[in-house]
């Protein structure tokens, strides 16, 4: 039952969500691309303020999730295993995000402590799996 399962749900699910995340991330890109035309033609031409630039580095990173959970699907497809290496670049690029498009004078003490937490527990994570691999 787990291999008939196996044969006619998982792979075409996967096969769909590899699918759709392209379609999700040239969309994505083209949205990238469209905002940094916009802002770049708009005055003051070619400067780009703070909030632009925030706006615009997370929308890189975000372009760039995807394409890393892209990545997580073709080798469930092809591996039948998720790997541990991918998810942790999908983690540390997310957390990247999050602290790059973070406005730390709105946040409260503990919750960045609580992203510290996160970014330690992360890097211990990638660094115990360097080292057994």
């Amino acid at each position: 039952m787990s291999d008939l399962l196996k044969k006619f749900a998982e792979k075409p699910i996967a096969i769909s969500l590899a699918v759709m995340m392209v379609l999700v991330v040239v969309l994505a890109t083209l949205e990238l691309g469209w905002i940094i035309l916009k802002d770049i033609i708009t005055p003051p031409v070619f400067i780009l303020e703070i909030e632009e630039l925030l706006d615009i580095f997370g929308l890189f990173l975000l372009v760039l999730i995807g394409v890393e959970l892209l990545e997580t699907i073709k080798a469930y497809i092809k591996d039948n295993v998720v790997h541990y290496e991918v998810v942790m670049t999908v983690a540390m690029i997310a957390i990247a995000r999050k602290v790059i498009i973070l406005d730390v004078k709105e946040l409260q003490g503990l919750t960045l402590v609580g992203i510290a937490a996160i970014i330690v527990a992360l890097a211990a994570a990638k660094y115990y799996y360097s080292k057994i691999k």
